[in-house]
């Protein structure tokens, strides 16, 4: 039986990564001199895996590579070599070339083979090896040790109960020991259990092998190396007396065609050496995924399963109420079907936070590049920087998670290259040399509030006030409250850097962060105090698969606008509408001017009336500007679930999305700040899109 082992590499690929994040996590914190032993355990155990792992399915590239780690590592863990700050680096460089190995090979492109034997290079050279780059882990017949037997050995191996759980296979162990000489195994049913009892996911044989031929003992440690935590294992010389070892429960040659073997094993031609796994992998190789691994699956904790098991229950319980109410149904079980009704509802809406709330992961998973980043930029600028994170378990919607790292990078690569100072400046201001980064996470309502903060000079008003004049952004003679000159940061194109670098400064990036926060439906904000620093304040929406919204009319038209956008609602006072040369109109609301947006002209749809007199006028407030929307009539608020227009019909703009109704009608979905801007664009309207579609 084949089983294509396809299907596992994504696990294998998600394991490998965390384990990767785990040995970065580690070697962060690590300094130079004596190791902490538990610390070098857990980094050499997640190589080990993946070293494992990447020979299992072919990788022999990644296997070659982790190899020379993970030897290193031994080493440390033997107490045979230090820890020195060279190597802290060398290790850090080869989590990242294994990253890029592994995502290469998801994504089916070409490994960056330079940088790779550079990193390579290092780590043989730190290791004290001439061997040869490509061929770093020893073939089964290649002799890499002189501890060799003629007549053979003896192996007593004895898996613990676990070891079948971790992917390890013992029909492919003594595959590979065949290939070494004349096996023999018996094997040990005693701690077998009852056919009633067995678990098939649990080891409970094991076997007395012998090997018979001139073989390296390293060579059969080679094949055991997998499995040397889970088992016991005992290899010895072979005498001559004992090399004939006859048992009617030996297993001879275990490659045969046995149709129970063929049975319990996992494609055993697909593991026997990488170069025959790669050619089989060739032959059934299917199309890869080219979305990257961290999109394709969520870890979810059992609390949460337990919660949605326990919500469905109770949803089959009322349902099963309901049926029983519509068996000869009579007005007397009116109140007791309003009962169930509203017992539905309430099942209905926990059901559907609880499916949602699997959706959750900790804001900490995009919080975990950062200790790396700031390490590394750190040493570039020669800046000493302390990174400090809080509230990394307040949890945000996978998918919005995804679509902030990108501008959470540039926030912080921001801070550490234009506003922590160097060591020399800081001390002359009387502060400490080590400037601190903070990073924070908390709700707030129903958004999530992410705050990068630093204690350097802060924002220079009269230097970006400058640049804006220059670059006729603000009129010369202009006066602008502080927020409103911070807010020319995000102007397109705009910088104050007097020197161009790779890290910031090139007066392209803060526009794109800004209009990524704001395709989440969220905002950002700048405070800043001069010579103490400055915080950038990001405002985001839990979750992008639903929405608290306004249901509003528009003629026969029902739309919807996120609550998070409505600042207020009021009935149009005319002797508060004012004409701007003869076409635009405005409101005064108080001490502001708003644009009115008759939705019904950005839709190109029939109104109830065209009339502002006695008009609703609802006050929106999108991509920092504020209009007021018509609408015919007020509806109620409710929560939606959003519906993709892009990939159920094409984008539409001043549309977000769509929604069904409980009356079974679909509703659109206002993308404020589109309708905004399409007011101020003539001859330009969404239906005019829908209709040349």
């Amino acid at each position: 039986m084949s089983i294509d082992m396809e299907q596992f590499k994504v696990t294998f690929v998600e394991e490998s990564l965390e384990g990767l994040d785990i040995m970065e996590s580690v070697l962060l914190d690590m300094h130079p001199g004596a190791a902490d032993a538990e610390a070098i355990d857990n980094i050499f155990r997640a190589a080990h895996s993946i070293k494992g792992g990447a020979a299992t399915f072919g990788l022999g590239d990644i296997a070659n590579f982790t190899h020379v780690v993970e030897t290193l590592l031994d080493e440390v863990r033997n107490g045979d070599r230090d820890i020195t700050q060279e190597a802290i680096v060398l290790f850090l460089s080869s989590v990242d070339c294994i990253r890029e190995m592994l995502s290469a090979d998801q994504n089916d492109e070409a490994i960056d083979q330079e940088r790779i034997g550079e990193v390579k290079a290092g780590l043989d050279s730190m290791l004290g090896s001439d061997q040869d780059n490509e061929t770093v882990l020893p073939e089964s017949n290649a002799a890499t040790s002189t501890d060799t037997q003629e007549n053979g050995w003896e192996i007593i191996f004895k898996p613990f109960p676990g070891m079948l759980r971790t992917g390890n296979d013992v029909v492919r162990m003594f595959r590979e020991l065949a290939d070494l000489g004349d096996f023999t195994a018996v094997v040990d049913a005693e701690s077998l259990p009852p056919l009633v009892d067995l678990d098939p996911e649990e080891a409970c044989l094991s076997w007395h092998i012998t090997l018979n031929g001139e073989i390296d003992k390293a060579q059969i440690s080679e094949i055991f190396e997998w499995v040397e935590d889970d088992c016991e294992l005992v290899i010895t010389p072979l005498s001559a007396s004992n090399t004939n070892v006859v048992n009617n429960n030996a297993i001879d040659n275990p490659v045969t065609d046995n149709p129970v073997e063929e049975a319990t094993s996992v494609d055993l031609q697909a593991a026997s050496t990488p170069s025959e796994r790669r050619a089989e992998g060739e032959r059934r190789q299917t199309a890869r995924k080219t979305s990257s691994p961290e999109s394709s699956s969520i870890r979810v904790g059992i609390d949460k399963i337990d919660d949605l098991i326990n919500m469905v229950g109770e949803l089959v319980i009322t349902q099963s109420m309901l049926s029983q109410l519509g068996e000869d149904f009579d007005m007397g079980r009116v109140e007791r079907l309003n009962d169930g009704l509203a017992e539905l509802e309430r099942n209905t809406r926990e059901l559907q936070e609880s499916v949602m709330r699997i959706r959750m992961l900790p804001i900490s998973f995009a919080f975990n590049r950062f200790p790396r980043m700031v390490h590394d930029l750190s040493a570039k600028l020669d800046k000493k920087i302390e990174l400090t994170m809080s509230g990394e378990q307040t949890e945000l919607d996978k998918t919005v998670m995804e679509k902030i790292g990108d501008p959470l990078v540039h926030l912080v690569r921001n801070s550490i290259d234009h506003g922590i100072e160097t060591p020399e400046a800081r001390k002359a201001a009387g502060k400490s040399e080590t400037g601190v980064v903070n990073l924070n996470a908390y709700h707030q309502g129903g958004n999530i509030i992410i705050e990068i903060s630093d204690d350097g000079a802060g924002l220079n008003y009269e230097k970006i006030l400058a640049k804006a004049i220059e670059r006729g952004l603000v009129g010369a003679n202009e006066e602008l409250p502080e927020e409103k000159v911070y807010e020319l940061l995000f102007e397109p194109g705009f910088s104050t850097a007097d020197v161009v670098s790779d890290v910031s400064g090139r007066g392209v990036g803060m526009d794109v962060v800004k209009r990524n926060i704001m395709a989440l439906g969220g905002g950002v904000d700048v405070k800043s105090v001069p010579g103490e620093g400055s915080t950038f304040t990001i405002r985001l929406p839990l979750t992008l698969a639903i929405l608290d919204g306004q249901l509003v009319r528009v003629g026969n038209n029902t739309y919807i606008i996120p609550l998070v956008s409505i600042v207020e609602s009021l009935l149009v006072d005319q002797k508060n509408v004012n004409e701007i040369a003869g076409k635009a109109e405005v409101y005064q609301l108080r001490a502001d001017y708003l644009p009115i947006i008759r939705l019904y002209e950005v839709f190109g749809i029939e109104p109830d009336q065209r009339s502002l007199d006695d008009g609703l006028l609802v006050v929106v407030e999108g991509d920092g500007k504020k209009g007021g929307l018509l609408v015919d009539e007020l509806l109620g608020q409710q929560q939606v679930v959003i519906k993709s227009l892009e990939t159920n019909f094409r984008r539409v703009e001043g549309l977000s999305g769509a929604t069904i109704l409980g009356d079974g009608t679909v509703a659109l979905i206002v993308d404020v700040a589109g309708v905004v801007r399409l007011s101020r664009e003539d001859g330009r309207c969404p239906s005019e899109q829908v209709a040349a579609a």
